[in-house]
């Protein structure tokens, strides 16, 4: 698979990387439902051997399962590059809240690296810029990180450009994680040109929409999602939005279907042909689920198939 330059670091990144956010499993805020351990460490095993290279987790997944899955999965193997974040942090009871006190953040990332089993992460990322007022304490203590070699680059998910602006002020903003599909297209107003202006790497989570653009998704599906699959609770995921949502399923597809491809790897090409996006992060919780969205790194839509979507999100936006 063929790589791109990941903005002002030293990585070459695949157009696609491993996304752990559900393989954290059940019980927890934001969870996608229990998961089997054992698909999850297989299906990370095999996006590897398909040409992958990088893995996006967060401590927060799981409460520090999706990292430990991880840290399983690239045990004695040449290690892919790894991305991680902080700022989401829980209590004894399972509740998650937001820290960007210094000493917080130290603690986050000493136990990343535990559970992953690394001397040093690839990309350290702050999850949120919440609470806004702390933004600069929080990004001095990644800055601090990459000094002591705890971390190799320090990036940003969920800012904006004001945001981003402000960091900047302390050090550089290596990349940014931000979301991105056919669903959430608003960081292409005023978000990703400032990236692009600025060579600031660009990574974009959900650009299936958490599934909903995944050719797979049903309102049968959705109600028969488990108690703690967050989606349940998500507007995208109801009425009036859900029929439009699964509409623009039907035009992907439509385009997908002569290509033989799925709607899920159409709609991840459309987010990387964005001159500002880097790659894209693809949730995967099976090994068919890796085999088959492998294909979104090469697929481009033709200029017919571009002005098909524009038509529909012009008139249903």
């Amino acid at each position: 698979m063929h790589t791109r330059q990941f903005g002002k670091t030293d990585m070459q990144i695949t157009p696609i990387g491993i996304g752990a956010w559900a393989i954290g499993g059940g019980n927890w805020e934001f969870a996608w439902g229990s998961q089997d351990d054992t698909q999850s460490i297989a299906t990370i095993k095999r996006g590897l051997e398909l040409g992958i290279n990088w893995i996006d987790t967060a401590a927060v997944y799981g409460l520090g399962h999706s990292e430990e899955i991880v840290g399983k999965a690239i045990k004695g193997r040449e290690k892919p590059y790894i991305f991680t974040k902080c700022s989401l942090v829980w209590d004894d009871s399972r509740k998650v809240s937001n820290s960007l006190d210094a000493n917080s953040i130290k603690r986050e990332c000493e136990a990343s690296l535990k559970r992953l089993g690394i001397d040093a992460i690839d990309l350290y990322q702050i999850h949120w810029p919440n609470p806004d007022p702390d933004i600069e304490e929080g990004w001095s203590a990644l800055a601090q990180l990459k000094k002591e070699g705890k971390v190799r680059h320090i990036g940003v998910s969920n800012f904006n450009v004001e945001q981003m602006k402000r960091a900047e002020k302390i050090a550089p903003v290596e990349t940014l994680q931000p979301p991105y599909s056919l669903v959430h297209p608003d960081v292409e107003k005023e978000i990703l040109p400032y990236c692009e202006q600025n060579n600031i790497g660009v990574i974009v989570y959900s650009p299936m929409a958490s599934g909903l653009l995944s050719g797979r998704m049903s309102k049968e599906r959705i109600q028969n999602m488990p108690q703690d699959d967050w989606r349940q609770r998500d507007s995208e995921f109801q009425e009036p939005r859900l029929s439009r949502n699964l509409e623009l399923a039907n035009i992907l597809n439509d385009i997908a279907f002569p290509h033989n491809v799925t709607a899920g790897v159409v709609a991840v090409a459309w987010t990387l042909q964005n001159p500002a996006v880097t790659a894209a992060i693809v949730g995967v919780r099976n090994v068919e689920q890796v085999e088959e969205m492998i294909m979104a790194a090469e697929f481009r839509l033709t200029d017919l198939e571009q002005e098909q979507i524009n038509k529909f999100l012009e008139k249903n936006p």
